[in-house]
């Protein structure tokens, strides 16, 4: 019975057997219990609100395995092993299929079927097989415009591993040029000299014969060609082109009746003689005069008038493809109708003048024809205000960045010059659809840093893109057009203007207080002319009020210690007398960035806006930080700018933090900032004109000293006075704090020519990278496009058309007879040759010694050589004074009637006598002088004898007997008495008088010029050894050896002055490609390495990057040390504070320095100028606690209190720093270190937030 009693122990109830489950509640993490009706498995389904449950977050491997298989009721279930089998069979059951193994692309078809019909009738006669072109071309094989796009992920930016489009203007090698080449090479014998290796492999292919016991039948193509007679092969087109080619030099040939085939090394080849032959026939003479004459006209640059017109423009363009609500200028609507032609515009007008309507019209046109617009800028600041702009007006624009990619789709795109540079070098498949590049701020190619980035980019555009150019006004607009045009051969129209919308005029201003804020003297009117006396009047007002201060207070101080109190009394005043004059809104050009902050922090007094703009700027600024985290708000410099607006004062320049820059340039737009203190940089770009313009000085530092304001830099900032349609002048005062500034200086600087475009080009090792990866593709063919190169290869085609004349001249003149007693001749030539420009050399050192120009003087006796007088003796009346074509007026020792004395042919033979004359000139007959101008070249030797002479007698006696009335007239007392000197040396010393040696007498101890004096005199004693001076035959060999080497010279000349080796930049080019060679970047045939790849990924310092990622510098350091050595490739200023720093980032400091002076050292063995210590030193480190600690998380208010540099600089580091972690990453991926490339993923993860990446306000 207590059995019966006893409880029954019931198992513990599994979850499958309650009817209940959990259900997910949003991503909070809440989970809420409901009832569950049984299903027939008894497994109950998932619930959740989520389509996948809850995000997703980093776990480890191990985690998610046991997750997924072992936990997971729907793949591993507990109770139901029969559905689980089946469910895991379904998953790894499947058919063995081996030819999935292998893949092979389907092979292009290279020809197809062309139906051959009766021109007539119609009737099908025949098929032929035709070749196609551009069969099984890719991005990794091919630079032609016909080879298919590449995948869609890198459509806009490319890839390193793709080839460019083929440059416009490049000659695309063709059959000719290729054969042409071959015959350069070297013979190679097929049978034995072929490699079985390829270069850069470590294996290659067996091709010993073996004996592959095939069948019999088997079919072989040698043997097939072998057994065919040559009559089988169908040269009929060869033979009628030759019998075209008859019929059109009029002469009938009997064709042979069996056309042999010549033994070749490729069936091509003889398509390939024959088209040569044909062509070369028939085409007319490239040496023929006409073709030189046109070719010596041509002109690539068309400049337009910009004063004619255009009354038929609307009926021209009945339908424009944009409108504006104003009328056009005459310059805009001439660019317009040349937009129209599809042909290139250079457009130089003022700033404010309107450019950019061209550049809006170029947009609108590409919209029409459904095609692309790039729009580059110089910076990014730049890109984004016109990206607002331009969205405004289009819609269908993007923007690209190095960090922002904003609808890559568009229409028109928007981007640095430098992206463009890295997408053309990638081959994007942008450039297909792309019509216009339109290339703002031309006149920033005088950039030393980034002018060569223009040049590239330029040289690279393929054919079929139009450029536009839009600069301010330069002086050599045409020049610069007509490289661009020979380079891209096509015309490029220049459209230049020198007329402003708003004329400007310009100020001094001498006052310094309330009492004198009216001495504003007026220098150069609105008509652009310079008044003289108002600087006088201004130079007057500041000399009489130095003066009183002296009586007043004693001595003034130094001018360049004007304390800070009297800066903002003068501002003050100045900003005063303005605002009464309603000249506000006014932009002040300061040159410094603490003088900026310091001027606006001195008008502490000074309010400019009313109540309801004061409510607009506070509205307006709050709405923009809004999306800033709460510390950002609250840093210093936030602070400190909303109290300055509030008042209408604003501050611009590098130092300021981006968002803020942005903020002051949208409220100075909107007219709320009345007083903005901007540096240089403010003046470049869009167009944010002003009332006024104020220089607080007219001097800046260059970054290598202080100097004036250049006039284009001087133009470009005062072009912001004066706003179109609301001002009829805009207004430019110079403050004259300490001194007026000197006539001079003003008046160059405010009238002078504004710079040139000059070129900056220069190598780079990225550039020589990108273009060894293309073998098509040559640098020195880039180099010989480049600015730098334009002068000397502008006539390039003329001088090839003079070396095929001159070709043609030397092969039809006689050959020289060099046997027997001529058999030195040439050897004989050559020294004479040799004599001759020594001699001259030694001259040249003479004339620019300090002891050689005191020997020069009036009264030395010298011995005169050249084509009129042989060995004479002469004595120096007068010495020129200009220094580099200096000659002497000397009176010659001659026969009585030398005046009447024709020059002697200069093609006669040199002989030993006349080279190295023995004896002194003697007059036969009756003795004479005559006076001539001589250069140092006609002056043999100077003897140690001088003369007492009358200079200015012999010359005015001269002078007198060249007048008609006098010429008959005897010889005056001094000149007979010089003459009969003269005659009485030459009589006493017939062998000649010892000359002055350069080296003893002289005392030229240069080592050049000892060993040219002992070559010297080696060559005249070697001189009397020839024997063909004997010959009787020798003149008239000698003379006809002498024309033939003329020719041969000047074709040597001309030769030279087209080839690679007269490039100003290839001695250069040679040393970087042995430093790459010693870096294994490339092979030992140029071709592209792995570091070569990666370097290839690098934007800057290439080298240094790449050469830190194969040392395997940076894998074992965590991200945010990562991060904060590589800051040393992004900051480039000078500061006072030592970061503190742990040891493993002294110790990557000492690795990177190491590197550095690895890289320094193999630039310098291989013979590169820059020095070892230049090279690390351009690597600074004063960021690396800045950067640490912001990776590691610390608020950008705590790190800015960590160095002196100013917080808009540290934004701009660390986002350049995020591209330089891109490329890093970049490089581990292709290296395959997965590792490194997490770790930079992570790092660019870690520094990109907050404010430092806040988005740009112009994007939103």
């Amino acid at each position: 019975m207590a059995r019966e009693t006893e409880a029954i122990v019931l198992p513990p109830m599994d979850w499958a057997d309650l009817s209940i489950s959990m259900l997910e509640i949003g991503c909070s993490g809440q989970f809420e219990v409901i009832s569950n009706p049984a299903t027939e498995s008894n497994i109950p389904p998932p619930h959740t609100t989520l389509p996948h449950g809850l995000p997703p977050y980093a776990e480890d491997l191990i985690s998610e395995v046991e997750k997924r298989y072992l936990h997971d009721p729907e793949w591993l279930p507990i109770h139901n092993f029969e559905r689980a089998f089946e469910k895991f069979q379904n998953v790894f059951t499947r058919d063995r299929c081996l030819d999935s193994l292998l893949h092979l692309d389907t092979t292009p078809i290279h020809s197809t079927l062309k139906v051959v019909r009766n021109p007539t009738t119609g009737e099908l006669l025949d098929f032929q097989e035709e070749l196609l072109e551009d069969t099984g071309l890719s991005s990794k094989n091919s630079l032609s415009l016909q080879r298919p796009p590449g995948p869609a992920s890198q459509g806009v930016k490319g890839s390193t591993t793709n080839y460019p489009f083929w440059p416009g203007g490049m000659e695309e090698p063709n059959l000719d040029q290729i054969k042409k080449k071959s015959q350069f090479e070297e013979d190679i014998d097929f049978d034995k000299n072929l490699l079985s290796v390829p270069p850069g492999f470590k294996k290659g292919m067996d091709f010993s014969k073996k004996d592959l016991n095939g069948p019999s039948s088997s079919i072989n193509l040698f043997s097939l060609l072998s057994s065919v007679d040559d009559d089988a092969f169908d040269l009929g087109n060869e033979d009628r082109e030759e019998i075209d080619l008859g019929k059109v030099n009029g002469q009938k040939e009997e064709q042979p009746s069996k056309k042999s085939l010549q033994k070749t090394n490729s069936l091509e080849d003889l398509g390939v003689e024959s088209s040569v032959t044909t062509s070369d026939a028939i085409l007319p003479s490239p040496t023929s005069t006409p073709v030189v004459k046109e070719l010596e006209k041509e002109h690539w640059a068309i400049p337009v008038d910009v004063h004619t017109p255009c009354t038929d423009f609307y009926k021209r363009i009945p339908d424009p493809a944009f409108k504006w609500p104003f009328e056009l200028d005459i310059f805009q609507k001439q660019a317009i109708l040349h937009l129209e032609n599809h042909e290139s515009v250079f457009v130089a007008a003022h700033t404010s003048a309107g450019k950019t309507v061209v550049a809006e019209y170029a947009i609108a046109l590409s919209q029409k024809h459904m095609t692309r617009t790039i729009y580059t800028s110089p910076i990014k600041a730049l890109s984004n205000q016109k990206f607002r702009d331009f969205k405004t007006t289009f819609q269908d624009v993007g923007l690209l960045t190095g960090d922002v990619q904003l609808r890559p789709e568009a229409s028109c795109l928007i981007m640095t010059t430098e992206i463009l540079r890295s997408m053309l070098y990638n081959g994007s498949d942008v450039i297909r659809d792309l019509e216009w590049v339109i290339f703002d701020e031309v006149h920033y190619i005088n950039d030393a840093e980034r002018g060569v980035v223009w040049e590239e980019v330029l040289i690279m555009l393929p054919d079929h893109v139009n450029i536009i150019l839009l600069s301010a006004t330069v002086p050599n607009t045409l020049e610069f057009a007509d490289w661009i045009g020979r380079i891209k051969r096509k015309k490029i129209y220049v459209i230049s203007t020198l007329k402003r919308p708003v004329p400007l005029e310009h100020y001094l201003y001498t006052g310094n207080s309330t009492k004198t804020q009216k001495e504003l003297f007026l220098l150069v009117d609105a008509s652009g002319n310079f008044l003289t006396k108002g600087y006088y009047t201004a130079v007057e007002a500041k000399k009489e009020r130095t003066s009183k201060h002296a009586q007043s207070f004693g001595a003034k101080p130094a001018a360049h210690a004007a304390t800070a109190s009297q800066d903002r009394s003068v501002w003050l005043s100045l900003l005063d007398a303005l605002y009464k004059k309603d000249q506000l809104p006014v932009v002040c050009f300061t040159f410094s960035r603490s003088r900026c902050d310091e001027n606006a922090r001195g008008l502490v007094t000074l309010d400019l806006t009313t109540n309801a703009e004061k409510s607009e700027i506070h509205v307006f600024f709050h709405k923009c930080i809004a999306r800033l985290k709460g510390t950002d708000k609250q840093l210093p410099q936030v602070l400190q700018m909303i109290d300055l607006l509030k008042r209408g004062i604003g501050v611009h320049h590098s130092g300021i933090l981006p968002i803020l820059k942005e903020v002051i340039e949208m409220l100075f737009t909107k007219g709320l900032v009345k007083v903005l203190f901007a540096t240089e940089t403010f003046a470049m770009g869009v167009n944010m004109p002003a009332r006024t313009v104020v220089f607080d000085s007219i001097r800046k530092h260059d970054g290598t000293a202080f100097r004036d304001l250049l006039p284009g830099e001087y133009i470009q900032m005062a072009g912001r006075a004066g706003r179109r349609g609301l001002d009829t002048t805009g207004t430019v005062i110079i403050l004259c704090k300490s001194g007026v500034h000197e006539m001079a200086d003003l008046h160059k600087m405010m009238l002078g020519k504004p710079t040139m475009l000059q070129s900056q080009f220069r190598l780079t090792y990225t550039m020589i990278l990108n273009l060894l990866r293309v073998e098509a593709l040559r640098v020195e063919d880039m180099m010989k496009r480049s600015f730098s190169e334009f002068h000397t290869r502008k006539d390039s085609k003329v001088y090839e058309q003079k070396i095929a004349e001159m070709t043609k001249t030397l092969s039809s003149m006689p050959e020289v007879d060099n046997v027997g007693q001529l058999c030195d001749l040439e050897s004989y030539y050559v020294t004479v040759q040799e004599i001759i420009h020594t001699r001259r050399e030694l001259q040249k050192r003479v004339m620019e010694s300090v002891n050689g120009q005191k020997a020069l003087s009036v009264g030395r006796v010298i011995v005169v050589n050249n084509l009129k007088h042989k060995n004479a003796l002469g004595v120096i009346l007068q010495v020129s004074s200009d220094a580099v074509n200096r000659t002497f007026t000397t009176l010659v020792l001659c026969e009585k009637n030398a005046e009447q004395v024709v020059s002697q042919d200069d093609k006669a033979a040199l002989t030993p006598e006349d080279l190295v004359p023995r004896k002194l000139f003697l007059p036969d007959g009756p003795c004479s002088s005559i006076i001539e101008k001589l250069k140092s070249e006609d002056i043999f030797s100077v003897t140690a004898k001088t003369l007492k002479i009358h200079t200015d007698r012999i010359i005015d006696d001269f002078n007198k007997r060249q007048m008609p009335r006098f010429k008959h007239d005897p010889p005056g007392q001094a000149v007979t008495t010089t003459t009969q000197e003269l005659l009485r040396l030459t009589e006493s010393n017939p062998n000649g008088i010892p000359a002055l040696d350069p080296v003893n007498d002289f005392q030229i101890k240069d080592l050049e010029v000892v060993e040219s004096s002992m070559r010297l005199r080696h060559l005249e004693e070697v001189l009397g050894t020839f024997n063909c001076v004997h010959s009787p035959k020798f003149s008239e060999q000698y003379d006809r050896l002498n024309k033939r080497m003329q020719i041969q010279d000047e074709l040597d000349r001309l030769r030279y002055l087209i080839s690679d080796q007269s490039l100003l930049l290839l001695p250069e080019y040679e040393q970087r490609i042995k430093v790459l060679k010693v870096l294994k970047y490339i092979d030992d045939s140029c071709t592209v390495q792995l570091k070569g790849r990666v370097a290839c990924e690098i934007s800057s310092h290439e080298l240094m990057v790449t050469e830190l990622v194969f040392d395997n510098v940076l894998s074992d350091l965590p991200p945010e040390e990562i991060a904060a050595l590589l800051s040393c490739l992004v900051f480039q200023q000078k500061t006072q504070v030592e970061p503190e720093i742990s040891t493993s980032l002294q110790e990557g400091i000492k690795r990177i320095q190491s590197v550095a002076e690895r890289i320094a050292s193999i630039q310098r063995d291989c013979g590169m100028r820059e020095s070892g210590e230049d090279y690390v030193a351009q690597f600074k480190f004063g960021l690396l606690e800045v950067v640490y600690c912001w990776a590691r998380g610390m608020p950008f208010s705590e790190i800015a209190l960590l160095t002196d540099v100013q917080e808009g600089i540290v934004v701009r580091c660390i986002q350049r720093l995020d591209e330089t972690c891109r490329d890093v990453r970049n490089a581990a991926r292709i290296i395959g270190d997965p590792v490194l490339c997490a770790k930079m993923e992570q790092a660019s993860m870690m520094i990109k937030r907050d404010i430092v990446f806040a988005a740009s306000l112009y994007t939103q």
